[in-house]
Order: structure tokens, then C-alpha cells, then sequence
């Protein structure tokens, strides 16, 4: 039987991020840069002022107040901005691991709940298959195979590919998945049991970065599978992409919560 969560508090209980007041943003400001922001994501621009004044909260690091926001506007928007809030904040801020697991819960079942109702809404894809891969490698990657999470995972990063070749955050999630299971049962097992290839896991990465070549959290993933797959022999390549990734100018939040991840992995 799985372990009974912690209720996670309401947003406005939620822990601040460092960088939280560093990034000012404003509806207009989300506007002229939404491509630079959404890159790695593509997701349409906010079709209302009062959308586009909730993103600014996000990217502004805000993200209790951008979860409150969206969900009050509602509707496809404000829940695509609430799941996101949601999910960056439960990965990168919440400290109480219960709380996160019980967060990235939540965000899954309503991602889910929000694709079903519309097969077309890839960014409800994403976030589901988001939180139910970063749920599995908090409480396990191998327990989540023998749950049966890694095909399920596996099926439904390949559909957002499919729907949306260009979601470069796509194909890291996938190439670190292919990464993370050969690194767990095994170059072999995986092949036959899970259809997983580290060539592939390779390929999804360099594809990714050729859509997306600004992405710290691309690269910072991409030197974790090489670790994976490789240990010692790729040591070299995994220290040119965490300095890489560091290198990285940050635009807004989010970036900035990146980066900090790849000066931490820099000075284990």
C-alpha cells in the first residue's frame, strides 16, 4: 500500500524562491518575450491581459500567487499556468518532500484530467508525464517500473513528440528516461523489457538542444544520462555541459532556478 501524503499547504503557504524580485516582468514584457521564454515549451500566447499579468507573476518567480491566479482566470489557460506554477515550484522550492510528492500528484491527476478532455492539449501532456517522471524518481525509479509507470511515461512523452516536434523539453524528459532505466535494470533488460537504447537517449538530447540551444536544464539532464550511460569514460563532456549550462544567462525564474542546479551539480 503506498504511503498516505501530507496534504501540501495552499499556495499562499508556499516557500518564496531565492531569486524571487530579481526578474521583473509585466504583461507586455511576457508578451515581447514569450518565444525566448517558451522556447523549450511551446504554448500559445496569453489571449487576455489578465493571462498574460498572471504569467508575468511566474516568470517573475512568484509562482504561489501565478497558481492562485490561474486559478481563478480558469478555462484552458489558467489551468495550463496553474499546473506549471505548480510543478516548477514542487520540483525546485517546496523543502518537505512529502508535500512535493503530494503537489506533483496533484498537478498529474489534473493534467490528465485536462488532456482527456482535450487530446489536442499537448501542454496538459507534458505536465502530466512531467510530474509522474519527477514523482517516479523521487520515490524510485526502479519501484516506478515495476509499477508499470516507465511504459506509461515512455508512451506518453512519445505522443507529445509525435503531436509536437518541436517541445524540445520533450525530448529531455525522453532521453532521460531511456538514461535512467538502462542505468537501473541494465543495457540489456531495458532494450528487451522497455524498448530503450542509450543511442537513443543520445539522440533525443542533441535533438533537443538543436531545438532548444539556450537550455540549461537540457544540458544539465543531458551530463546526468551521460553518467548514466557512461560513468567515468564521459566525465570530460559532463563538465563542459554543467559549465555550459551555468554559462547560461538567465531571463527569468524559472532560468535562474536552473542555473543554480547546474552550479550545484559543478561543485559536487
Amino acid at each position: 500500500m503506498p504511503p498516505v501524503l501530507r496534504t501540501p499547504p495552499p499556495p499562499e503557504h508556499w516557500a518564496a524562491p531565492d531569486c524571487l524580485g530579481r526578474f521583473p516582468f509585466d504583461a507586455a514584457r511576457v508578451r515581447a518575450d514569450w518565444d525566448q521564454l517558451h522556447a523549450g515549451q511551446p504554448l500559445p500566447l496569453p489571449e487576455t491581459d489578465e493571462l498574460a499579468t498572471a504569467w508575468a507573476l511566474y516568470h517573475a518567480g512568484d509562482f504561489a500567487a501565478a497558481a492562485q491566479a490561474g486559478h481563478r482566470i480558469g478555462g484552458a489557460g489558467g489551468a495550463a499556468l496553474a499546473d506549471q506554477a505548480t510543478a516548477i515550484y514542487a520540483n525546485y522550492v517546496e523543502p518537505d518532500d512529502e508535500r512535493r510528492l503530494a503537489l506533483l500528484r496533484q498537478v498529474g491527476e489534473r493534467a490528465l484530467t485536462r488532456h482527456a478532455t482535450d487530446p489536442g492539449d499537448v501542454h496538459a501532456l507534458y505536465w502530466h508525464a512531467y510530474a509522474l517522471g519527477r514523482h517516479a524518481q523521487a520515490v524510485s525509479v526502479a519501484r516506478a517500473l515495476a509499477q508499470g509507470l516507465g511504459g506509461r511515461l515512455k508512451d506518453t512523452l512519445e505522443q507529445i513528440i509525435e503531436q509536437q516536434p518541436s517541445h524540445a523539453d520533450a525530448h529531455f524528459a525522453l532521453g532521460a528516461f531511456h538514461a535512467e532505466v538502462i542505468d537501473k535494470v541494465g543495457e540489456l533488460v531495458a532494450r528487451m523489457t522497455y524498448g530503450v537504447r542509450a543511442e537513443r537517449a543520445i539522440e533525443l538530447f542533441e535533438r533537443g538542444l538543436a531545438l532548444h540551444p539556450d537550455s540549461a536544464t537540457g544540458r544539465v539532464e543531458y551530463a546526468r544520462a551521460l553518467i548514466a550511460l557512461r560513468g567515468d569514460a564521459a566525465a570530460a563532456q559532463v563538465q563542459q555541459l554543467y559549465e555550459a549550462a551555468a554559462a547560461i544567462e538567465p531571463v527569468d525564474a524559472r532560468q535562474c532556478l536552473d542555473r543554480e542546479v547546474a552550479l550545484a551539480c559543478m561543485a559536487d
